[in-house]
């Protein structure tokens, strides 16, 4: 009956990403076993447990891994099958780290695809114990499953982009006046979205704080009026400077935000760099923090670790100042 039911096509059973792999997962596990199923997403070195059916490894949502020490990372290469029902007779498969870390007797893994054919992670399974060979008689259908999954992955993500602009048009009570950024209001609903997108499926993130350094003297030396245009001038700079899917948003009077949505720690680091080259040229000195998004922790603490590397850095600015 179970298989059944995840035959059909009906919108419904799946309404998106997050319910088609709990259902996949949960068919796998009673249907085969297996002490861990997993639906994984693959950043850079990352491996990231999107879902998990667990009944003998403590790995839940969240988890992340070192990609290149998996199972998975080595049958991708080729190096190893996709059903070995006794994994210590796989070369690769003994040599990888992730055997010597945890007891794996058998595994199950097989590619999850993006919608232009490049990886975006694997369905995988592993078991204490080395399992009959006839599991490798259901790999047709776990291929299948895979296929499905990766299918409602490509159509769930191109609906949540198409949201995401929708979105961030449509309100006017989250601009910001004296930009025509986001404001506070629109940050918090945004960034709490992206976080929502990050968790279900794996992006990876960057949060750059941005906070003017001379506004109080620009306005105490030539009058409020003068500091709205320094704000506005770097207001009108963050954007021009950022992609046109990243977050833009005035949070505070001198204080700035920008979500780097889909952006690796590395491209974070280069933006914050960017970002605080262009303000200078403009002759609008900053302090600018970055931080990537954890897995385990989210956005939020994202946002939280970019602040204190901002104060850390405007410290370092008040002590030597900027010629």
């Amino acid at each position: 009956m179970a298989k059944t039911v995840l035959m059909r096509p009906e919108a419904d059973l799946f309404p998106d990403f997050n319910a088609a792999a709990t259902a996949v997962l949960n068919y796998l596990q009673q249907t085969l076993g297996f002490g861990l199923w997993m639906v994984t997403r693959t950043e850079g070195e990352d491996w990231i447990v999107l879902h998990a059916q667990d009944q003998s490894y403590g790995v839940k949502q969240g988890d992340v891994f070192r990609w290149t020490d998996s199972f998975c990372s080595r049958m991708v290469a080729g190096q190893g099958p996709c059903i070995a029902p006794d994994s210590q007779a796989v070369p690769a498969y003994v040599e990888a780290p992730i055997a010597s870390q945890v007891k794996i007797g058998a595994y199950v893994g097989v590619p999850l695809a993006t919608e232009d054919g490049t990886l975006f992670g694997t369905l995988c399974a592993i078991d204490p114990s080395p399992q009959p060979d006839s599991i490798a008689e259901h790999l047709p259908l776990i291929t299948l499953l895979a296929k499905l999954l990766s299918s409602i992955l490509h159509a769930d993500m191109a609906a949540a982009e198409q949201a995401r602009r929708a979105e961030r048009l449509q309100n006017e009570a989250f601009t910001d006046a004296l930009t025509g950024l986001y404001n506070r209001r629109g940050w918090d609903q945004l960034l709490a979205e992206e976080e929502e997108s990050c968790a279900n499926y794996g992006f990876p993130a960057c949060v750059v704080v941005i906070d003017l350094d001379n506004l109080k003297i620009v306005n105490d030396s030539f009058g409020h009026g003068a500091g709205d245009g320094l704000i506005q001038r770097a207001g009108h700079i963050l954007r021009q400077e950022t992609r046109k899917h990243d977050v833009v948003a005035r949070i505070g009077g001198d204080e700035f935000v920008v979500l780097c949505t889909e952006c690796s720690a590395t491209q974070g680091q280069w933006l914050g760099e960017r970002l605080q080259r262009a303000l200078l040229n403009a002759q609008v000195q900053a302090s600018v923090g970055v931080a990537s998004r954890h897995p385990s922790r989210g956005l939020k603490a994202a946002w939280a670790e970019a602040d204190r590397a901002m104060y850390q850095q405007k410290r370092l600015h008040r002590a030597c100042p900027l010629p």
